[in-house]
């Protein structure tokens, strides 16, 4: 059955990949990204399928706005997947509290400004279905993930209440933890990254697994697997071992 479905974070990454996915499937797809090249790319390539919503998701009256064109438009949301976000990491010798700020108003504020836009959009919706990407990181703690884990671990939160305060409506809720992907995000990532999967091959399992409406997507298994047990190891077993993954500290700058 096609469907009229709000993709944020849509111009790069997992994000663009799987709207690819979806409008191949035939879906209607409001796009939003800050980016607009990308998106109207998309548009040209699939007429009739696209409306692009360019938009900076962290400014609550642009989200308010691309909410009142997709009502214009369609009248109504069956799905909305929520992709935006950024990650930094965090080095605790220089600790930066205003690296969390940031990392939660792209992370956790964007997805709120969205999901007080897509709810009433969705209410109105066939079997509707709010979507949103986390991160495994939130299965264990890991060295330096302090600000991005926070936000994220704050995400899943959000979406686990949401799915209890939600189900009496009707509206499933389902939260995507992925792993390591090939995206220009991880790109930068100066470490090494197991398991890690080629973006094409992530879009496909989100594509292939959402219909089915599942409380939670996770991939790839194995990695997950890790972190959960990781995760579940006593304190100072997960500490020692947080201790050998970690990098040494960046030298302070002496003049401070």
């Amino acid at each position: 059955m096609k469907q009229r479905i709000w993709l944020t974070g849509a111009s790069t990454g997992i994000g663009h990949q799987l709207a690819i996915e979806l409008l191949d499937q035939g879906h209607l797809l409001a796009l939003s990204a800050r980016s607009s090249e990308p998106l109207q790319a998309l548009a040209q390539r699939y007429p009739e399928q696209v409306l692009v919503a360019i938009g900076d998701l962290t400014d609550p009256e642009q989200v308010r706005n691309i909410g009142i064109r997709i009502k214009q438009q369609w009248g109504a949301l069956d799905c909305a997947i929520l992709n935006a976000g950024r990650c930094e990491y965090l080095e605790a010798s220089q600790f930066e509290a205003a690296m969390i700020e940031r990392m939660m108003s792209a992370n956790l504020f964007s997805a709120a400004y969205c999901i007080e836009t897509a709810l009433p959009l969705l209410r109105k919706g066939h079997s509707p279905h709010l979507v949103a990407v986390g991160s495994s990181v939130t299965f264990a703690a890991l060295p330096r993930a302090e600000a991005y884990g926070a936000a994220k671990a704050a995400l899943r939160y959000l979406m686990e209440t949401l799915r209890i305060d939600l189900a009496s409506q009707g509206i499933a809720v389902t939260l995507i933890s992925p792993g390591f992907v090939d995206t220009p995000m991880t790109a930068q990532n100066d470490f090494p990254m197991p398991f890690r999967w080629p973006v094409e091959r992530a879009a496909r399992e989100i594509a292939r697994r959402l219909p089915g409406r599942p409380y939670e997507i996770t991939f790839p298994f194995a990695f997950t697997a890790i972190l959960r047990l990781i995760g579940a190891l006593p304190k100072w077993l997960q500490v020692a071992i947080g201790k050998r993954l970690a990098r040494p500290p960046l030298q302070q700058d002496s003049r401070v």
